[in-house]
Order: structure tokens, then sequence, then C-alpha cells
């Protein structure tokens, strides 16, 4: 089956996709790779991203970036660049809107804490945890677990940041062993482009939630490479704008340049390279979908900065500080008293303590803020009702 759509020869096809792991019958009205972002919009895991960190706690503000809205941010940018360059955009846009499934509450501050709580059991990445909502946890089907997507999903899922080389997380491991993913390959070229699309995303949204926020001023940003010249240049071009107007401004045109700037220089690597397959370059053995040197350069430097100013800010750092005790605790207790777990869990944390330890990492990284706040309080407060 055909389905239509201009399509570039290095684009992934779903009629030449490598299939599932539980096969099924195709439908004429959407293509496989079409499914897959259908069931990635209508998982549970995909429901629970509004109400998961991006920076700011879910009641520091309603307007804030949270893992849902950054994760529709990625998917437009994706669809851009992938129409742009003759990609397949329904598989750049499953990708971008699968790739923060995994995430933890609190952000990347719960994730270091799960991470350290489960170090004597593998340890905990979102990378790997998004792979077992994908392939495990998502238990809304009736012919198997996970949401059973096309090889081609899962791989640059696994893979979206290059060559997953040992050692290997544990549950891409296991799949791997039953649905070869080419795991010391780069993914293929929607994959990569979602990827590029996250930094392009997250770097603008976090200036902006940054300057709402107060943890950095305008004025602050004038010495950052692309980002300073680009304030400039608006507010030479509309003198007198109030300050909301003049950050949308700019922030909209930076990302016009960055998404310019992949476009072209992907273009130019394609073109270079000479691949005429998806699988072209999956086997080039270097990324295809980058920024130019100075794009790059400016890249690092915002990087840079939204470190020293954002993301390490004393307020932030508070945040993360709770955060951290929360998942600590919460994680503790639930080790130590398991049938506090809600039944459906409980019953899967009756094994050894290493299945016990995974269970209740599961539970705690598919709680939204709000909840692991409300959890922690039913069991910590005595006062509270549970």
């Amino acid at each position: 089956m055909r389905w239509p759509g201009p399509r570039a020869p290095y684009a992934s096809k779903p009629e030449e996709s490598r299939g599932r792991l539980y096969p099924e019958a195709e439908q004429a009205m959407r293509s496989p790779f079409q499914r897959d972002r259908d069931r990635v919009i209508h998982s549970t895991a995909f429901r629970r991203l509004k109400h998961k960190t991006q920076v700011f706690v879910y009641h520091e503000g309603d307007h804030y970036r949270t893992r849902l809205t950054h994760s529709l941010e990625v998917a437009q940018i994706a669809r851009t660049v992938g129409r742009a360059l003759g990609l397949d955009e329904d598989l750049a846009e499953a990708l971008a809107l699968a790739h923060d499934l995994g995430h933890t509450p609190f952000g990347h501050a719960g994730e270091e804490a799960l991470n350290a709580e489960m170090a004597a059991h593998g340890g905990f990445s979102h990378n790997d945890q998004t792979f077992r909502i994908l392939t495990r946890l998502e238990h809304g089907y009736a012919e198997f677990d996970g949401l059973n997507l096309t090889w081609e999903t899962l791989e640059g899922t696994a893979k979206h940041n290059g060559p997953l080389l040992a050692p290997v997380p544990p549950t891409i491991a296991e799949y791997n062993e039953r649905h070869k993913l080419d795991l010391d390959h780069y993914p293929g070229p929607e994959a990569q482009v979602a990827a590029l699309s996250d930094d392009i995303a997250y770097n603008n949204h976090d200036i902006d939630d940054g300057l709402r926020a107060g943890l950095f001023a305008v004025a602050d940003l004038a010495d950052v490479p692309l980002v300073g010249p680009v304030f400039h240049e608006v507010a030479q071009k509309y003198p007198g704008l109030d300050e909301p107007r003049l950050i949308h401004e700019s922030i909209r045109r930076m990302i016009d340049r960055m998404v310019r700037d992949m476009v072209a220089e992907t273009s130019a690597r394609l073109a270079d390279a000479r691949v005429k397959a998806a699988e072209d370059v999956r086997t080039l053995g270097r990324p295809i979908a980058a920024f130019s040197d100075g794009m790059r350069d400016n890249d690092r430097a915002l990087k840079r900065f939204l470190y020293e100013r954002m993301y390490r800010h004393y307020r932030v750092n508070r945040m993360s500080l709770k955060a951290r005790r929360v998942v600590h605790e919460l994680f503790q207790l639930f080790i130590a008293a398991p049938e506090c777990l809600p039944s459906e869990w409980r019953a899967a944390a009756s094994g050894d303590t290493a299945a016990t330890a995974r269970t209740v990492a599961d539970y705690l990284a598919g709680m939204t803020d709000r909840f692991a706040l409300d959890e922690h309080r039913r069991l910590f407060d005595t006062y509270a009702g549970v």
C-alpha cells in the first residue's frame, strides 16, 4: 500500500517500514507513521505531560511551558523542517511528540533523584523510561502491552541523540533482542530533525520563561550571540515597543533563523553525501541534520547563558531541592512498604527487590508534579486524607 504525500528519496517511507513487533493490518486512510503519531497523542502518558515540569513546577504560573506545550512546539518545528526537506512529516511529528513521555515529575531534578535511588538496580533515564511506556507500560490495547509502534518510530526514539553504545539502557536492550534496532547506527533523517527541533524549541522558550520569571532581564541578553543582536534589531525597528511584544517578536525571529540555518545546512549535507535512501542516512557514520558551524557556536553560547543564569538560579535550585526530597521520600517509603502502592502497582511489586524497585520507579516516573506533591502530602501529613 502507498500513501500520498511528496517525499524526498532519502525520506523514511511508510510502505517500506520494517513493521511492528506485533503484526497488524494496515489502514487505507492513515499510514503506519500517522497511526504511530495518533497512538502517542491518545496515550495516558501524553496527557500527563500537561502537569509535568519543563523548568517551573506547575503551580509557579499558568504561562510557563510544561512538557506538553514543549512537545507541541517541538512537533511544530519538526513538521516545518520535515516539509522543507521532503521528509515524512508524520514520522517527524510522532517522534517529537513522544520524545519526553518518560520524564519524571519535577523535570531534570526529579530524574536525577530517581536515578540516584535506582543506582543499585540499573539506574533511571527518561529515554529508557520513554521506551518502557511505548513498549510496556501503556495498557490500552487488547492484543499487546505498549503502543506497538513501528520500527522507525521506536528506532528514532531510542537513538534520537545518535548511536546508542554500551551500556545500553535495560528496556531498550531487551527490546533490541526481539526487534533489532541497529543501535550502532545513526537514526533516520526524521529522528535527527526531531532531535535538533527539540534544541531549537527549548532554547527559545527557556529565554521566554526566564524573562517572564524575572530570572534575568532583556538587558542581560545583549552579549549573547544571536540573541542580543536579534533583540537589538527588533528594538531598533520598533522604537518604544512594549517589552512583551519585544520578547515575542525577538524569539520568533530567533526560531526562524535557527530553522532556516538547520534546513540549509542539512540540505547541503544531504547533497554532499549523495544519500538516496533513509538507510544511507543511518549508515553514513555522521549526523545529517545539523546547524552550520556559526549557528552551532551560537547554540552553545545560549546554552551556557541559560545554564548559568536560569538552570542554576537560586530560585530554580530551591525548587529542585524540594523536588529531590519529595522523590527520595516517596521512593524510600514505597520500597519499605510496597503494600502502600495502589492495587495495580502493588501486584507488580510482589517480586524480588529489583523488580519492586523498578515498579516503584515506574509509578513515580508516571506522576505529574501535582500528583507527586499530593501523594507526598497524603503519606507524610498525618492529618491528610489517604
